[in-house]
C-alpha cells in the first residue's frame, strides 16, 4: 500500500527509530511500512494518522481508488 509516511517523518526531522519509538513498534516495522513491504494493521494505521494529526486517507492511499 502506498503511503506518505517517509515524507511525513522527514518533515518532522524524525529518524525511523524516532517514529518507531513514538508508535511503539520496531524500526524494521517502520521501514517495511515506508517501503510498502508491510501494510499496518488498522489500529496501527489509526495510531500513525493520529500521531501526524491527519486522517488515514491523508497518510495511506486506498488501493481500490488508486489511479
Amino acid at each position: 500500500m502506498k503511503n506518505r509516511l517517509r515524507v511525513l517523518r522527514a518533515e518532522r526531522g524524525w529518524s525511523q527509530q524516532d517514529l518507531a519509538e513514538r508508535l511503539q513498534v520496531s524500526r524494521q516495522s517502520v521501514n517495511a511500512i515506508e517501503t510498502g513491504r508491510y501494510d499496518p494493521s488498522l489500529p496501527l494505521a489509526f495510531k500513525i494518522a493520529d500521531l501526524f494529526e491527519l486522517v488515514i486517507e491523508e497518510v495511506f492511499e486506498n488501493p481500490s481508488t488508486a489511479g
